[in-house]
């Protein structure tokens, strides 16, 4: 897996990538877990979405937020951490310039700096957002939702409550324009454990209806 390193606006940014196999491969952008718990972009989760899009023939980044592991800089509550996905996907998109697609997707704190970063950038297709902190964060920044998408969540969170998702999800699913797909898995807690498989069968099965042309 090529390393490769980015220039952020803090600094150097560390990142992985996978280039697809044709000259308009759709092209994704990973967001890794909250750097002040422990995440990064080798994160189990984080790694499963990498290969989730990587095996279906995207051209896929993920990579380290400011202040984590190699990447220099300082946590910043969000803000640059939404730049620093910028620029991510900047230097994606220039990496692929006659890309099909593209997809933007996260786990926990990732999934929030996702959706942020589809509201500034139009030419979202698609989102997979992994237990999204709607607890934690205000989410009403999603009026209107430019983009179809996912919400996977587990019925075991103890951290993120099924019903605060839902509550996003209820709220997106009322514009007109898009589809909102949600899936809970029972067994599920807010780190996944032992429930690693049902990431990529929930959300590969997502994925291949939605490049197959059907709206959910």
């Amino acid at each position: 897996m090529p390393e490769v390193i980015l220039a952020g606006a803090a600094g150097r940014i560390e990142a992985r990538y996978s280039a697809g196999k044709t000259e308009n491969a759709p092209i994704a952008l990973i967001l890794h877990p909250h750097p002040k718990a422990g995440g990064h972009m080798n994160n189990p989760v984080t790694v499963q979405l990498f290969h989730l899009f990587m095996t279906r023939g995207f051209s896929v980044l993920r990579f380290n937020f400011r202040g984590v592991q190699k990447s220099q800089g300082e946590f910043d509550s969000g803000i640059g951490e939404l730049a620093d996905a910028a620029t991510a996907l900047d230097w994606l998109q220039a990496k692929n310039p006659t890309a099909s697609q593209f997809w933007v997707a996260g786990y926990d704190f990732g999934a929030y700096i996702g959706m942020q970063l589809l509201m500034r950038r139009p030419e979202t297709d698609g989102f997979i957002s992994v237990s999204p902190p709607t607890n934690a964060y205000d989410f009403s920044f999603l009026a209107p939702c430019p983009a179809s998408g996912m919400f996977l969540h587990g019925g075991n969170d103890s951290i993120v409550p099924t019903a605060e998702v839902d509550r996003v999800v209820a709220k997106l699913r009322t514009q007109k324009g898009i589809t909102i797909a949600s899936e809970v898995v029972p067994e599920a807690n807010h780190f996944w454990n032992e429930q690693l498989p049902e990431v990529e069968r929930r959300i590969g099965a997502y994925i291949d209806r939605r490049m197959a042309g059907e709206s959910e």
